[in-house]
């Protein structure tokens, strides 16, 4: 079963390092475990949004393939 999502960002056309930093902004507003789905479409975001959840204290649920390249990363929020 996974979480429910709260809360949405699109951040395809993004290129490194907009996409951690616009999810790093939008998990800030967020009560701690909340879930944030995130779809990027930058080759870096495979590397960085793992690594930016883990120096963060979040949680990163799951990272799947989605259409046209991109990837959907759905993150529950640390404390």
């Amino acid at each position: 079963m996974t979480a429910p999502v709260t809360e949405r960002l699109d951040a395809t056309g993004l290129l490194c390092p907009l996409p951690v930093l616009r999810a790093r902004k939008r998990l800030a507003a967020m009560p701690p475990g909340a879930v944030l789905e995130v779809l990027a479409d930058d080759p870096a975001a495979v590397v960085d949004m793992p690594h930016f959840c883990a120096e963060q204290g979040h949680e990163l649920l799951a990272q799947e393939a989605a259409e046209r390249g991109a990837i959907v990363y759905r993150i529950r929020r640390g404390e």
